[in-house]
Order: C-alpha cells, then structure tokens, then sequence
C-alpha cells in the first residue's frame, strides 16, 4: 500500500461525453420476465444507462469530450505534451489508442502518448501517472482521457451482470500551479482475485475460436455467456470491498492529515447503490458529500468517478475544494487519493 505525494500540480477542467442511445432498465426485459428485472433494477438502484451505437468506441467518447474542454479552457493545442488514454476497451490490440488521438486531436509530434489497461481503478491510477509526470517539470498540460464501452462487454442473458454496465468518456486536463497545493494517493493490487472479475478468452492465454465464441448456460440460474463475455462475482467482489476499501480510505485521510469535516466531496466508483452506500456509512460520512450517477449513467468502470464530478458537481466546485477519489474492481485493483482543485472548470456533458 504505497502512499505518495505531489506538490502543485491539478486538474484544471474536465468534461465528459455519453452516447444519446439511452437504455431504460426497467424496460430491459428481453431475456428475463419483467418482475425478475424490477427487483433487479430496484437492487441496484440503476434506472438508465447509455449504449454506444454500432461503430463507436471509447475514443470517440473521449474525442468529443477533449474538445469540449480545449474550447471550453481556451488553451493552444500545442501546450499539452502529454495524452493518456485509460480504457479497457480501446479501439485496436495495437496501436495504442492514446496515439491515434494524438493525431486525431490535431496535437502536435512532441507529445508523450500511451495507453493504461486498467479497471474502475483506473482514473485515479492515471492521475497519478500524470501527477508524477507533471512533477518532473518537463511538462506543460497533460490531457488524461478515459473511455469504456463496457455495455459491449457482458452478455445480456447473464442476470449478474446485464443491468449494470454502461458507457462514456472523459477528458481533464492537468497542469502545475501553486493553488492546487498537495495531493495524496495510495495504489494497490491482489491478483490472487483476478478471477472474480474477468473474460476467460479472446486474449493470447486463450485465443479467439469457434468453441469460445458459443454461448453456454453457466450456472443452476440458466444464465448464459459465451467465453469471450465477461463475469463477476458479486458476492465475493463486495467482500472485497468491505475488507479493502474503507480502511484504503481512511489511510489516505490519516496520511494527508484531513478529517471527513474537511473534505468537500466524496466520489467513489459507481459500483452499485447497495454498495455506495454501505461505503459512505461504514465511512460515517454526511451523504450530502457523497454525489452519485449511479441512477442515470449505471457503471461505466473507470469512468464513473471522473463521470460523477462532471454530471454532478458543475456548479460546486469554485474556489478551493478537497475531494476524495476513490475507485475499486477488476484485477483486483483499487486506489484511493485527496486532491485539491480550485475553480476547477467542468463543462456541460456531450451527447453522441
């Protein structure tokens, strides 16, 4: 459990694209009777989520959300030197997509490009990245962006997963400056649970076939997934979380030597409402500093805590504002951090 520091360095603007595709879960009803999916969607307390139309990718998200921000902060393209795209869902095996949107962007050749595979941690692990790139000093902006196009990654005959999953993109931009003041994270991994989220096949252990593409029943339940779709343990996955999470936070707290009554705002990964929930009272925090898009957006991975700041807090962060990021799942990974922003620029959500 490395705990790290940075000093003047923070998120200037973020923005945030979704497609327009919405799904009513409540309507979700193709493969399972209508009163199975209500106690479903009351359980988890995910009411919509945007699908990417055939032919959009996380990119395109992340794209359209990028320059909405550059037009939003008025900054010269040719200021940012560095472009990481977190994403599990990215465009191609090879190139990274951090570099096509380099050219996509219209960004100049001197900026440091690439890709971070990585869950719903993922956000706040690239924040660090860039924060600890940033601190070299050889850095002018940097341009985090973070897509999923997790709806494409579950099948929807599979019950455990069919009505979490949604997606979106991000973009922020980063720069240095004595305002933002110390920032803190603290990064973490157990991949002896790697299996309680995860895709068996299509990747080099076990190659794209005829046999991994068939869909099978899977469990007593009948639900059904072929081998190249993913699945989740969610019982074991919210063991996890209750025996990881709250003490990854408080350690965060302790180390930046804030208290729940100094901190303004609470973003954990939209996981589910049950569990967000049970975070923010284990945590004894005032549900009013806990803001969620659980409802409107589902999980979008890596996304959804960025996600939440852009769709929940636009008009609430003027000024100086300490947050806690906190985001866990597949791997298992999780990471936690307390930055600071000041008049932190957040622009209006993009529909695709």
């Amino acid at each position: 459990m490395p705990n790290i520091s940075f000093e003047n360095i923070g998120i200037s603007g973020m923005a945030a694209a979704v497609p327009k595709n919405t799904i009513d879960n409540y309507a979700y009803t193709e493969f399972f009777p209508a009163e199975d999916v209500k106690d479903i969607v009351d359980k988890v307390g995910i009411k919509e989520r945007r699908f990417a139309p055939t032919g959009m990718c996380s990119s395109d998200l992340c794209f359209a959300a990028a320059e909405q921000l550059i037009n939003d902060l008025q900054i010269e393209k040719q200021e940012i030197d560095l472009l990481i795209f977190v994403s599990q869902t990215p465009d191609y095996r090879m190139p990274a997509t951090a570099i096509t949107l380099q050219h996509r962007l219209g960004l100049g050749k001197h900026v440091a490009a690439f890709d971070i595979s990585l869950g719903c941690s993922a956000f706040v692990y690239g924040l660090s990245v860039v924060y600890g790139l940033m601190q070299s000093g050889g850095f002018r902006k940097a341009l985090l962006l973070d897509g999923e196009t997790r709806s494409r990654v579950y099948s929807p005959k599979d019950r455990k997963t069919a009505f979490l999953f949604g997606d979106g993109g991000v973009a922020a931009i980063i720069e240095q400056n004595k305002k933002f003041g110390k920032s803190y994270f603290s990064l973490n991994s157990d991949g002896a649970l790697a299996d309680l989220i995860k895709i068996d096949a299509g990747g080099y252990r076990n190659p794209s076939s005829a046999e991994t593409l068939t869909e099978k029943v899977v469990d007593e339940y009948g639900n059904k997934r072929t081998d190249e779709q993913g699945y989740m343990n969610g019982a074991d996955v919210f063991n996890f979380v209750l025996k990881e999470i709250p003490k990854n936070f408080k350690s965060v707290l302790a180390f930046s030597g804030n208290t729940n009554e100094s901190i303004d705002f609470n973003i954990f990964h939209q996981a589910n409402k049950y569990m967000n929930s049970y975070l923010a009272k284990k945590l004894k925090l005032d549900s009013t500093k806990v803001p969620s898009c659980i409802a409107q957006f589902g999980n979008t991975s890596s996304v959804s805590i960025p996600l939440t700041i852009v769709s929940q807090l636009q008009n609430e962060l003027k000024g100086p504002k300490k947050l806690m990021l906190c985001g866990f799942g597949v791997g298992m990974s999780w990471a936690t951090a307390q930055i600071q922003l000041e008049d932190c620029v957040i622009s209006n959500v993009v529909e695709l």
